[in-house]
């Protein structure tokens, strides 16, 4: 069984109360929950980690190796502005897939640039809480 960790960035804590017109009314940890549910149908294991601070994501990142057979990753705002976390997504061995409740493409222009997509595997935006079950579905078919 592959283990997949979850990592969410800053102020995804806030989920469902935050613009919810943008991000939707699920809270993160109902997300979660929901991907725990729909991870064992997949023959996934998951863990689940939130951190508003750069620093402890790439701390998270570093250690993916040996721990971890993947990586979801929602950065935040930390994905249109952190080297710090792209390099550590580029020194990893294990796969991450950027995911996006939302398309940034589509939102303001400082949305539009991503630091982590050259980095990551693959990236999974624009649909909302499904950006995440997608992102694990590549797993469980890779």
């Amino acid at each position: 069984m592959k283990k997949i960790l979850v990592l969410n960035g800053p102020n995804l804590n806030t989920l469902g109360r935050r613009e919810p017109e943008i991000y939707g009314t699920l809270t993160l940890d109902e997300i979660n929950n929901s991907l725990k549910q729909r991870a064992t149908s997949m023959g996934l294991m998951l863990d689940f980690h939130q951190s508003n601070h750069e620093g402890d994501l790439v701390d998270r990142i570093q250690r993916l190796d040996g721990d971890f057979d993947g990586a979801v990753l929602n950065a935040g705002a930390y994905t249109h502005t952190s080297l710090a976390i792209r390099d550590a997504v580029l020194a990893s061995s294990v796969p991450v897939v950027e995911v996006h409740l939302t398309d940034p493409a589509s939102r303001e222009c400082f949305r539009r640039r991503s630091y982590l997509s050259g980095a990551a595997k693959g990236v999974v935006s624009g649909f909302g809480a499904r950006s995440y079950e997608l992102a694990l579905y590549w797993f469980a078919v890779s």
